[in-house]
């Protein structure tokens, strides 16, 4: 798959991110992330910081995570 969402159960920026991704249709996988930051070393690794959501488009060479900008992204590359 080429969109990958790192995402933590229950919150909300999270919930935001994918209703965008489902309202276009666009396919993803989602990894759920610890709720300890300490614990996030997978969303470390990829993004260089432990918090979420955190989007993965490998087809575009694009890593980024806050929502706001991630739906942004959403908007303007993924339609």
């Amino acid at each position: 798959m080429a969109i990958t969402l790192y995402s933590l159960d229950g919150c909300p920026w999270c919930e935001k991110v994918h209703d965008a991704l489902d309202a276009e249709g666009i396919d993803y996988e989602t990894e759920w992330v610890e709720p300890l930051h300490s614990d996030r070393n997978e969303v470390r690794r990829v993004s260089g910081q432990r918090e979420v959501p955190v989007l993965v488009d490998t087809e575009r060479g694009v890593t980024m995570a806050e929502s706001a900008k991630i739906l942004e992204y959403i908007e303007r590359s993924l339609q």
